[in-house]
């Protein structure tokens, strides 16, 4: 099965507990599609680069999965009706990643690369 990388903003006013209740929602339409969900990563409280529905900050959920294409569209269907959600993105990827992201302080390939030449 592919693999998918799920990024959204929730509203700031959600409490940590809200959040992760989002997170463990649209886990749950992943694993009853018979996928996996590969890694979880909540990225916390960050500022906006510009406003979105008024607001200044976002919550940030990073959703790394194993599952085919049409648990993504219900899970992005399900992100598109909730007043929660700011904005989502999901990429497909060609390997699972290893270790934390870039966000949480993990290391960059690119970088030990820039290091060596």
């Amino acid at each position: 099965m592919p693999i998918y990388e799920t990024v959204f903003i929730a509203r700031q006013e959600l409490s940590a507990q809200q959040v992760e209740e989002l997170t463990e929602q649209y886990s749950k339409i992943i694993t009853d599609a018979k996928g996996k969900v590969l890694k979880t990563e909540n990225w916390g409280l960050r500022t906006l680069a510009y406003r979105i529905n008024k607001n200044r900050k976002g919550h940030y959920v990073l959703i790394e999965s194993d599952v085919e294409s049409a648990a993504i569209q219900e899970v992005e269907r399900n992100m598109r009706l909730s007043e929660d959600v700011l904005r989502y993105l999901t990429t497909r990827l060609e390997k699972p990643t290893e270790g934390a992201s870039v966000m949480l302080g993990g290391e960059n390939k690119n970088s030990d690369e820039k290091e060596a030449a």
